[in-house]
Formats: structure tokens, C-alpha cells, sequence
């Protein structure tokens, strides 16, 4: 998670309206012209009564102070334990407040949670809007799609493949369906929640750094940069804005009016929109910058909750069909044959080279990057949606064990005896630490980043100099300037080319793909 950010997230927990991180966080709004939001809640499982909507346990407010210096803090608003009348006139304010930007990610689904939670406290009606808005995902397709005269996804894709499109970083979903109703919140669960809503921050500031630095020359939207080339975060931190200069101001007249023109490109049509804004006297906040006034007319959206919204859908009730006694039997035979006998495939005593490899299937596709993050060879499926028959065939020809949570693939074992093993943990790292023990893997330092966690294949074994690593980049991936000063060593993948870099996050030296 760390790998959003070259400093450590400014995260603030607030769990009382009395705290310090409650008046830093107001005082923080009254400052913030964008802030990405983010929800999270225990899904409701097996309802048999009266469908209700879940409860939201933590609201993430990712505040960025000055545009200018990029400057953000992340608060994570504890619903479990501040009153909700107390703070619900606070986020209403915020919600509609014309000087302030909502960043969201399918944020509509998370205002009707969060409607249903407040007026269950008495706060009724909740909230019904939210404005000016803008969601990542229209961000992702103003970037990759529209501009490139085609139609955009039918499916939108996730927020960890539009951060690793657009910031070149993976973010783990791993944490998404704990249990957000505990407490206390381990610090794994904060890290999580505050890197979601940190994000939408990062992502819009590569959107309105394009804008601003190419919309001078055309009134169209440029293409971001081609989908083979990432820039590097630390690159993305150092860029400033300099033609939006943030005026701040410490009071406001009561009531303000302004015109806002929307305007169409290619010939469509003009039109008008005139927007009374009501300030509250107790609560003063900064203005918009003009470049982020322009892309909020542009491309600013908001979130209208109807009253269909509010009335959660009953679920459509499925029959099961009760197991026969020999299914059951069945099942717990393929469990049962999921446990490891050995001995794999490389086992010096069938012939094989003593080195381990595995191929990882769909569903443990991300195992694969871990093993390989500790030097292990692990291989994913030739085709993306392989028939049994393809895996057991590739598992066979490059002599690996086949890794999977898919019980029907246990049901071919008698066709490649000892090289299909099901894994048993959910979470990638547990799923590591199985798989270790399980075939007694020998980890050692120098196997570790040996292997390029993108394609399997070796590094290069002579690191290359800076210069040497901006040569073999040409083209091909861009380094951050702000490294070059920093006397790092690089390496290369020798199969796909892919260059790493050491970097220094908390005390503590990481090799990392940017």
C-alpha cells in the first residue's frame, strides 16, 4: 500500500466530535478545494427477513490542502463512534458545497448506505446529493477511451486496474470484505481505507496536470500518454500547477450567484446553467483555482439520490437443491485429495532439476507475482480463460504443480499424479506462507526480486547504472527525474525488458516496479 506515496500517509482517525482530529478535520475542509470519498461497510449475508440496506462503519475523507504543493491528509471518520446528528449538517455542507470537489469511485452506491445509516440515527432525510462530483471511472474514460474515437467499456473496470493503468501501482483489494464493524480497526484496515480514498486524489491530479499543461493548444482532451508507458509517482508528486494560483480567502459575503457556461465541442449545442449557491455564515471555505473551475464546468457531475434509490430491492430468493448423500461424499473426497502427497515434479529422485515451479490458474493469479516476489518460478496460464484440459497440459509439458482453489480441477489428478495442489487461504500472503510450507520451500536473500513479478522471467544479473537504465528505457518505460540524483541501481528483466529500482519507504529499502 505504501507504494502510493514516497512519505507515509497522513492518516487521522476521528472518533469523537471533541478530539483534535475532529477540529482538524473541519478546519481541513474549510481548506480543501478536492476531496476523495470513500465508504466502507460489513455486507449483510443471508437475509431472511425484511431487506435493509448495510450499515457504513468508516467514511474516508481525503483532503487535498494546497493544490500547489500537493499537500492531502486522510481521515477516517469512525461512524461506530461519533454521533451521527452531531457531525450529519458538517458532511451536508461538504456534500453540496460549490467550492469543493467530490473524487468518488461508483460513490452513488455508498451515498444511499450512508443516507440509510444517518437516518437511522434520527437524521432524516439524510443526503440526497452530491455536487459538483466527478468519478474516477468518467476520469479513466476521458483518458483512455474518448479520445481515441471509441466506445467506451460496457463494464467499468476496477479501481485497482485504473491505478495501475494510470499511476503504474497495484492497490490491494484484499481487505475489502473484512469485517468493518469491529473495532478496534487493525492497522492494516486504516492503511487500506485511507490508500482508497487517497487515490482518487493522485488519479484526478494526472487528469488535471493534462489538462492544464495541453489545453491551451486545443479545446480537445489529449491523450494522457500511450497505455505502454506508466509515470512514475514520485515524477507525478513534483509536478506543480503554476497557472492555478489557489486565492485564499478568510470570509465570504452570506450569498453569492454565478453563472456557470457549459459548452459542447464539435458543434453541439450551447447551453446555460445558472447556480444559486447558498453559504453558510458558520462555515467559510476556500474558492475554486480557475483551471479546476474550468474542469468541473466541463466535466462535473452530481449525484442525485431518488426515492427508488432509498427502498432496497429484495433479493430474488434461489432454491437450492439439497445434496444427495453421494455428492456430499464426492466433495469431501476432492477435498481430501487437495492435500499434498508428493513428491513434485522437480524432485531430484524423478529426474527433475531440484528448482520449484508452479502454475498458478485464474483464481490464484495473484499468488503467482508473490512466489515470484521471493524467487520462485511460477508461470500463469498461456490463454486467458483456459479449458481444463490447456492447464493440465501446460502444467504437464513444463513439469509445475499446478496451484488452484478450484475443486473440480482435483477431479483430473489421476491424469498428472502429484502436480495439482489446492490452496486453502484467501489472502495472498497466507496463500504464500501455504505454499512455502506446504513444499518446503528454502527462501533465501539472494532469491528475493531475482524474478520480474510482470512476466516470471530473470533480472539481469549485473545491476545498470543510471545512465545505462535511462538508455535501455528509451521508448519503452519512463524513469522519474528525481532519480537520478539518488546514485540507485537498477535492474532489468531480460525477458520483457521491465526496469526496477530500489526505493526508500519507511527506513526500510524495497525493490518496486513504477
Amino acid at each position: 500500500m505504501d507504494l502510493l506515496h514516497e512519505k507515509p500517509l497522513k492518516i487521522h482517525l476521528v472518533n469523537s466530535t471533541e478530539s483534535p482530529e475532529f477540529t482538524h478535520l473541519t478546519q481541513s475542509l474549510t481548506r480543501s478545494s478536492i476531496i476523495g470519498l470513500d465508504a466502507e461497510w460489513k455486507p449483510i449475508r443471508g437475509q431472511n427477513h425484511q431487506p435493509t440496506f448495510p450499515t457504513v462503519s468508516l467514511l474516508q475523507l481525503a483532503c487535498q490542502l494546497d493544490h500547489d504543493s500537493d499537500e492531502s491528509e486522510t481521515f477516517l471518520l469512525d461512524m461506530h463512534s461519533v454521533p451521527l446528528p452531531s457531525i450529519w449538517e458538517l458532511l451536508r455542507e461538504t456534500f453540496v458545497s460549490p467550492d469543493i470537489l467530490k473524487l468518488g469511485f461508483k460513490f452513488k452506491q455508498d451515498l444511499v448506505y450512508l443516507s440509510s445509516t444517518f437516518c437511522l440515527q434520527g437524521c432524516d432525510p439524510g443526503f440526497d446529493k452530491v455536487e459538483p462530483y466527478l468519478d474516477i471511472a468518467t476520469i479513466y474514460y476521458q483518458m483512455q477511451h474518448k479520445q481515441q474515437g471509441r466506445k467506451g467499456p460496457k463494464e467499468t473496470k476496477s479501481l485497482a486496474t485504473i491505478c495501475k493503468e494510470v499511476l503504474g501501482i497495484s492497490l490491494s483489494k484484499e481487505l475489502q470484505c473484512s469485517d468493518w464493524s469491529h473495532r478496534p480497526l487493525t492497522e492494516e484496515q486504516k492503511i487500506y481505507a485511507a490508500t482508497d480514498a487517497h487515490c482518487l486524489l493522485k488519479i484526478f491530479n494526472v487528469f488535471q496536470d493534462t489538462v492544464v499543461k495541453k489545453g491551451n493548444s486545443s479545446n480537445n482532451m489529449v491523450e494522457l500518454h500511450s497505455s505502454g508507458v506508466n509515470l512514475g509517482l514520485k515524477e507525478i508528486l513534483e509536478k506543480h500547477d503554476i497557472d492555478d494560483k489557489i486565492i485564499r480567502i478568510k470570509s465570504f459575503e452570506a450569498s453569492h450567484m454565478f453563472q456557470a457556461t457549459v459548452s459542447s465541442e464539435n458543434d453541439q449545442r450551447i447551453s446555460k446553467v445558472e447556480v444559486l449557491v447558498s453559504r453558510s455564515s458558520s462555515r467559510n471555505t476556500m474558492p475554486m483555482g480557475e483551471s479546476l473551475l474550468k474542469i468541473v464546468r466541463k466535466y462535473g457531475e452530481k449525484i442525485l439520490l431518488r426515492e427508488s434509490d432509498r427502498k432496497p430491492k429484495a433479493a430474488r430468493k434461489k432454491v437450492k437443491k439439497r445434496p444427495s448423500l453421494v455428492a456430499v461424499t464426492r466433495e469431501k473426497q476432492l477435498d481430501n485429495t487437495g492435500d499434498w502427497q508428493g513428491p513434485p515434479p522437480w524432485d531430484l529422485s524423478l529426474g527433475g532439476d531440484g528448482c520449484p515451479k508452479f502454475l498458478c490458474d485464474v483464481m490464484v493469479e495473484g499468488l503467482a507475482k508473490h512466489l515470484r516476489c521471493v524467487g520462485v518460478d511460477a508461470a500463469i496460464p498461456s490463454s486467458r480463460k483456459p479449458e481444463s484440459r490447456e492447464l493440465l497440459d501446460q502444467a504437464y509439458s513444463e513439469q509445475r504443480v499446478l496451484l488452484t482453489r478450484d475443486a473440480k480441477l482435483l477431479r483430473h489428478q489421476y491424469l498428472i499424479k502429484n502436480q495439482i495442489y489446492r490452496v486453502k487461504n484467501l489472502l495472498k500472503n497466507e496463500q504464500l506462507l501455504e505454499v512455502i510450507e506446504t513444499f518446503q520451500l528454502q527462501i533465501n536473500e539472494d532469491q528475493l526480486m531475482s524474478r520480474c513479478t510482470k512476466c516470471n522471467g530473470r533480472f539481469i544479473q549485473k545491476p545498470l547504472t543510471t545512465e545505462e537504465a535511462v538508455e535501455a528505457a528509451k521508448g519503452f518505460q519512463k524513469i522519474p527525474d528525481c532519480l537520478f540524483n539518488k546514485n540507485l541501481e537498477f535492474w532489468q528483466c531480460m525477458e520483457c525488458n521491465q526496469l526496477y529500482w530500489e526505493v526508500v519507504l519507511s527506513n526500510s529499502v524495497h525493490s518496486c516496479l513504477f
